[in-house]
């Protein structure tokens, strides 16, 4: 295993993420974490083009022939200037999972279907007031529709990681509140650090003022992080912006 990642082997799994990508010509396809090629291969075989982002120096290496429509982009995926692209088709590296996946909901995209940790996927998809719901769930949340799709063995992987696998689905919210979505994520990551604590708290900390705080949803202000919607926390940004222009 190198750099925490955990290769994919079983072909039948291949056959369904690609399945449920929907490739065609059309598409330009970013891959994090290609790894031997497995999933690689079978992207190109299907879309227009595929970036492949890389870390491991012989890994991608070993990559850049592997179709002329690949283009191998060696670097650290959570760093480097992310290409053009309409649809994420990857087999995460779960060492990243976290960083990567916040990463990737901020950019305009069409379809993502990705491979995650199935306790991962399971906070992805976290419904308010949940045990399970927490900052991950609220953000992803606010910027997609998420389907579990597929629970995957861990025998899938060589080497054999300690956990199952699920492969997820995530289509971009057209409908959401129109908030800046750096305010949203910062606010999330705010309220989930003192999770025990009324969201007032956090928002003090966010830095809204007293007199702000007064005028907001009182019954919303006094709920716990865990117990707001997305769209909750996106209206309670609208307002106090809304208040801050006023002033």
């Amino acid at each position: 295993m190198r750099l925490g990642q955990h290769f994919l082997i079983d072909r039948s799994i291949v056959d369904s993420i690609v399945s449920h990508a929907d490739l065609g010509l059309e598409d330009w396809v970013l891959e994090i974490g290609p790894g031997e090629g497995i999933l690689t291969r079978e992207l190109a075989a299907r879309a227009g083009r595929v970036y492949a982002v890389e870390i491991d120096p012989d890994l991608a290496a070993s990559l850049c022939n592997t179709a002329p429509n690949v283009m191998v982009i060696h670097a650290d995926a959570l760093t480097v200037r992310l290409p053009q692209y309409n649809k994420i088709v990857s087999n995460l590296p779960y060492n990243i999972s976290s960083k990567i996946t916040y990463r990737l909901l901020s950019r305009p995209f069409d379809l993502a279907v990705l491979m995650f940790q199935k306790e991962f996927a399971q906070r992805l998809k976290a419904e308010p007031a949940s045990k399970i719901y927490g900052r991950l769930g609220m953000v992803a949340g606010f910027f997609s529709h998420i389907e579990i799709l597929q629970n995957v063995s861990r025998k899938a992987f060589r080497p054999v990681p300690d956990v199952d696998s699920a492969i997820v689905r995530l289509r971009p919210r057209t409908e959401r509140p129109q908030v800046d979505p750096r305010a949203f994520m910062r606010l999330a990551d705010i309220l989930f650090r003192n999770r025990r604590k009324k969201v007032k708290k956090g928002l003090a900390a966010y830095g809204v003022d007293k007199m702000t705080l007064a005028e907001l949803d009182q019954s919303l202000i006094n709920m716990r992080p865990e117990e707001l919607t997305p769209d909750q926390v996106a209206g309670l940004i609208l307002a106090i912006e809304k208040k801050s222009d006023w002033v």
